[in-house]
């Protein structure tokens, strides 16, 4: 088993950071023209060693539970919640993900262990306040780090398939990482063969009787390929009031390419495409759930999941076959008491991207009727929390 590595969004990423004159090409060019060739032949590497492991021939990913949805819907959330329920899940931790060679977490893992045995955990202390103090002012956003369950798409960046690069690399007018499901079928395969692969070898850490689960905001343009990789897969979808969750990607995505230089050409570009993209993960995951009936899945309500996190799990379980542990029990009643202490005036405004609700309705009619999102009134300040 080969690492897969896309050289045509190689090729297109090598392009538009050689054109590119924004003040932000410099870390574009770094990351294309070096850090992506060096990761990408050292995991290659580590991947050729991982086939001299046994358990990895063994390793079977069943039955895996993906968590979509638009972003800032509460996907993070629910991810963390139903994490809760002890040694049924696998995931992925932010650094598991640059790393995704089996041999590779191992030796990390040891490295772990001799830190743990030799300086009471030393190295990982100072990784841990660095982060800390370096992520501070975005946790209240995305509560994230590198030892902090992370998107599964984030394990193919090095392969050029990720929907991470377009954080850094605002070309989404040009870059498409994420309509998956209209891509060439070849294409489509080996990406999602790629991703495959790196389930697998996480999932070679510990139990294989584990289940997977996923949480990606991005997957929304991949439900088809999913199924076709994994035919037993189950999804939760998560739905937010789009009044609320596209602003809110918009604007978090608009600050972030702003200060790392993007220029506003660049950006309005992205944004455009941007708000195509989120309509359509609206309708998408629908649509396809929807023509396979065999197929277990879902959907969440926001407002359910933030101010009564333990009932809309439940729902989640039966709807899914699960049966609760009291782990989970436990986590949830506490859940439930912190959120029931929020309070916010966050609001949001879709004038700042030529948006507005009546727009919005006609674009997702049946969705609005479907969860009562009331255009006559004004948008309702819901809980941002902090892991969404």
């Amino acid at each position: 088993m080969r690492m897969h590595f896309s050289f045509h969004f190689y090729g297109k990423m090598l392009a538009l950071a050689w054109q590119e004159t924004d003040r932000a090409r410099t870390l574009a060019r770094i990351a294309v023209f070096l850090i992506i060739p060096i990761a990408a032949v050292v995991h290659a590497l580590f991947y050729l060693l991982d086939n001299l492991s046994p358990k990895l021939h063994r390793t079977k990913v069943c039955k895996p539970i993906f968590i979509i949805g638009h972003a800032r819907s509460g996907t993070t959330l629910l991810h963390r919640l139903m994490l809760a329920d002890e040694g049924r899940y696998s995931c992925f931790r932010a650094w598991e993900m640059a790393f995704p060679s089996l041999w590779e977490k191992r030796l990390i893992r040891g490295i772990g262990r001799l830190d743990k045995a030799l300086l009471g955990s030393f190295l990982e202390k100072k990784l841990r306040a660095t982060e800390d103090s370096k992520l501070a002012k975005t946790r209240d956003i995305h509560d994230t780090g590198l030892f902090a369950p992370e998107e599964d798409d984030f394990c193919q960046t090095f392969s050029c398939t990720s929907g991470f690069w377009i954080v850094l690399f605002p070309y989404m007018d040009k870059l498409d990482f994420y309509y998956w499901d209209q891509w060439p079928r070849p294409r489509r395969l080996r990406a999602m063969r790629g991703y495959h692969d790196s389930l697998r070898r996480q999932m070679a850490l510990g139990d294989a009787k584990q289940i997977h689960l996923s949480k990606n905001p991005t997957f929304n343009g991949r439900v088809k390929s999913l199924l076709e990789e994994f035919p037993d897969a189950r999804f939760v979808v998560c739905m937010r009031d789009p009044r609320e969750a596209i602003p809110s990607l918009l604007k978090m995505l608009k600050q972030t390419w702003k200060s790392l230089g993007w220029g506003d050409t660049r950006i309005e570009a992205s944004i455009e495409k941007l708000i195509e993209q989120s309509l359509h993960t609206y309708r998408h995951p629908r649509e396809v759930l929807s023509q396979n009936p065999d197929t277990p899945w879902c959907e969440v309500d926001y407002r359910e999941l933030t101010a009564n996190p333990q009932a809309a799990v439940e729902k989640i379980y039966k709807s899914l076959n699960l049966t609760m542990s009291a782990s989970l029990r436990l986590a949830l009643e506490e859940a439930g008491a912190r959120r029931g202490s929020h309070q916010t005036t966050h609001t949001y405004d879709l004038e700042e991207f030529g948006l507005d609700s009546e727009t919005l309705e006609a674009a997702l009619p049946e969705l609005f009727a479907d969860y009562g999102w009331n255009v006559a009134g004004a948008v309702p300040a819901q809980p941002e929390p902090e892991d969404l």
